[in-house]
């Protein structure tokens, strides 16, 4: 049957197993205050509203408001109190909780240590007992009570973690779910003094919220990825998923075998992916002293960067391309760096170029050439300005346009966007929501633009929130409705909601797309509340297609993102997705055995949840490094980069492009597109393209420009030329016969080749 493997006797046994116990369910934000408790005793809410038996017990409010009124009727159960070090602390009382038996218990904590006479020592254990009693669970965390991101939020924050549960508790999970939520929110509610905290103190800073807040991000994009490659290995797909990052390096025992595997760590750290180093040995032939020094040194350092390394036996060198396909298959590599070749043609004549013969394989990954520029450049770092910290400020008059930048920056009204996964995650509720609350304290808010869908819960968070009724446009001789932007500046606001930021307008608007009638209320200086799922964003295009096969038209820059003051992403697990799918919660009930087998399918889901996850967790890191802190999760890179996308052929020409911007945006680069084409005939025949090509690159943020040569034996010499005139660094390529010319002429520079993946397993057909 397809799809279908064979489960091994562990395996079986841990399914009979899970239909023993109970399920359980983790809540996991950042820190304290980021709505894990409001959001479980919602769902407990709606449990209770389907029949299921909900009780609670040992949860916690800290007496604030959102979360008192959630308690609503939920039964409790009561827990055995007891003080510790002056404070209040509440143990769950397991013997209650056994004799009632509720199908569900709602409990805070997970990190919580029981009194010294409990039968258990902590709360972990205490849910084991329950889970193992046929009782479900849903709880609480924060990242920084999980022991495997402790240390490295004490490193990164200087805040000293109490208590804290092993690493592989997620693990335990039927289902983990983020509870997103920026520093600048947390720090509002700090202030209207909703949060029990100090104000003082180092955890809610705004750099150290950041930093817990990509740590969580992170941890739960890593638990999304593996539940990911276990849907894909029980579906029978092979290779990598195109999510999730794998570098592999290959490396001599050499001198500068150091350098590759740095760089190939600066790679991983920057992608968030892992790192694998391999060398390959003729067995039998005994290492020379000055080889087994560099041995022992890579060996210590990949350690050191949490690297994986290997050793690949090897008869023949015509055969290492093929050991590194192999190697990089079977590990679901997505990237092979080495060295440039430096044979010469005699030699790649008799001994086979590795490069060469990685090129004529059908990889589905990409290859990058490590130009060794080290003794020139010396050590790559960061490219944002670290300012010294004892650095005296000095006064400067500021020019008139610096002036007017100022007062325009002080005028423009704030922007806020709720970012998801898939539709129906939530993120038109969670906006309404927001709106009623800021409407509560006196603020001015309005609804611009909302999509309802015909969503019940979504349709009841409306509540007081007034709406601008919508413009009346002739299209073709038919009414249609949009966004009346006009009224909206004219009524003036303080905050207006404005759902599906990636919409197109009708033909005959001001504007072709909705963004652009928010930029324009916000210039106005009214602070506007949006929406947008992950699959919307411009350069995430092609990733979406090769994820799910489906082509996504309506799109925003990614810059969109960058000029919001805040982006929060709404995470909801695919199971709890597709539930609402069939409950009619999404779309109507015609339209769900379609959805379901389509866009919604399980392992669409879960990869555009990652997906997303990485994308905010990496927002989050460009957010923090503006803020020139030294605690970049992403690792340093080098001071300057200049990035040059190649392109001959039109058919792949603007995945070159959405590829060359991710690059130059995660490493602060200049970027420039070059499309060359042969004789004057084809530049006309792809005029069209070429313009819309041109609008895409500008849109990006790129510099686009081209050029005609006579012959295709000229295209490898006038790129390189146009290259060295730019300064690049790094040359962007698809893999087509332009590579082997041009990679000679420029191995001063680093090179990725660019794979054409294959969609068959990326997207999971067969």
């Amino acid at each position: 049957m397809d799809g279908f493997k064979r489960k091994t006797p562990e395996e079986i046994l841990l399914s009979i197993s899970k239909l023993h116990r109970g399920s359980l369910k983790i809540y996991i934000g950042a820190v304290s205050g980021s709505g894990k408790t409001y959001h479980m005793l919602r769902e407990g809410h709606n449990l209770k509203q389907q029949g299921i038996d909900v009780v609670i017990c040992a949860v916690s409010t800290l007496q604030r408001p959102e979360t008192v009124e959630q308690l609503g009727d939920l039964e409790r159960v009561p827990s055995i109190h007891w003080m510790q070090d002056g404070s209040e602390q509440k143990d769950l009382n397991i013997d209650a909780l056994i004799e009632r038996n509720p199908e569900v218990v709602l409990v805070d904590g997970l990190a919580h240590l029981n009194r010294p006479e409990a039968r258990f020592p902590t709360r972990l254990e205490d849910i084991k007992y329950l889970l193992s009693h046929d009782i479900s669970v849903i709880t609480t965390v924060n990242v920084y009570e999980l022991e495997g991101t402790m240390e490295v939020a004490q490193k990164l924050t200087g805040i000293e973690v109490g208590t804290c549960v092993p690493s592989d508790t997620l693990e335990l999970a039927d289902e983990v779910r983020l509870i997103d939520v920026t520093p600048e929110t947390i720090l509002t509610r700090l202030e209207e003094g909703h949060l029990k905290g100090n104000k003082a103190s180092a955890i809610f800073k705004r750099g150290n919220l950041g930093v817990l807040r990509e740590l969580a991000l992170r941890l739960v994009a890593e638990d999304v990825n593996d539940s990911l490659e276990e849907h894909r290995e029980q579906m029978g797909y092979l290779g990598p998923s195109g999510v999730s990052e794998r570098i592999l390096v290959t490396t001599q025992y050499h001198w500068n075998g150091s350098i590759y595997v740095r760089r190939g760590q600066q790679i991983a750290k920057r992608l968030n992916g892992d790192l694998h180093v391999v060398t390959l040995y003729k067995p039998g032939k005994p290492l020379t002293k000055e080889a087994a020094t560099f041995r022992r040194s890579i060996m210590k350092l990949v350690e050191k960067v949490g690297g994986k390394f290997e050793e690949i036996p090897l008869r023949y060198r015509r055969c290492i391309p093929q050991k590194l396909v192999n190697y990089a298959m079977t590990h679901k590599v997505t990237r092979i760096v080495l060295g440039h070749s430096k044979q010469t043609k005699w030699q790649m004549f008799w001994q086979g170029s590795v490069i060469n013969g990685l090129l004529k394989r059908d990889l589905n990954m990409d290859v990058f050439l490590v130009a060794d520029r080290a003794a020139l450049e010396g050590e790559r770092i960061l490219p944002a300005h670290i300012t010294k910290e004892k650095e005296a400020y000095t006064y400067r008059r500021l020019s008139q346009q610096e002036v007017e930048a100022k007062i325009e920056k002080i005028r423009r009204g704030r922007f806020k966007v709720y970012i998801g996964a898939a539709p129906g995650v939530g993120k038109t509720y969670t906006m309404l929501r927001e709106g009623n609350d800021l409407l509560k304290k006196g603020i001015d808010v309005l609804i611009g633009l909302l999509e309802t869908h015909g969503r019940k819960e979504t349709i009841e968070q409306v509540g007081a929130l007034e709406s601008v009724p919508r413009a009346q446009i002739s299209y073709q001789g038919v009414k249609l409705e949009e966004m009346d932007t006009q009224a909206i500046i004219a009524r003036r606001p303080e905050v207006v909601l404005i759902d599906e930021l990636a919409h197109s307008n009708v033909p005959s608007s001001k504007y072709k797309k909705r963004f652009e009638d928010v930029l324009e209320i916000l210039e106005a200086g009214i602070s506007v509340i949006s929406t947008v799922n992950v699959q919307h964003l411009e350069s995430l295009n092609d990733a979406v297609e090769q994820l799910t096969g489906i082509r996504v038209r309506e799109t925003v820059p990614d810059s969109i993102l960058r000029t919001a003051d805040e982006v929060q992403l709404i995470d909801v697990a695919p199971g709890a997705l597709q539930l609402r799918m069939r409950e009619g919660k999404i779309y109507a009930m015609v339209k769900v055995d379609q959805a379901l087998n389509n866009f919604f399918k399980t392992g669409n889901l879960i990869a555009l949840r990652e997906l997303a996850l990485r994308e905010i967790a990496d927002d989050v890191d460009e957010r923090l490094e503006s803020m020139e802190r030294k605690s970049s999760l992403r690792g340093p890179w080098r001071r300057k980069e200049v990035i040059y996308v190649c392109i001959t052929e039109i058919s792949h020409a603007d995945r070159l492009v959405r590829r060359g911007f991710r690059i130059a945006h995660r490493l602060k680069a200049v970027w420039h597109v070059s499309f060359i084409v042969v004789g004057q005939a084809q530049a006309e025949q792809w005029k069209p393209q070429l313009e819309v090509l041109e609008k895409l690159t500008v849109r990006l943020g790129g510099e686009f420009s081209y050029k005609e040569v006579n012959s295709s034996k000229e295209i490898a010499t006038a790129f390189a030329i146009k290259a060295n005139e730019a300064g690049a660094t790094q040359i962007i390529v698809w893999k087509d016969t332009v590579v082997k010319k041009l990679v000679p002429l420029i191995n001063s520079m680093d090179v990725l080749i660019i794979s054409d993946y294959d969609k068959r397993q990326a997207t999971g057909s067969r």
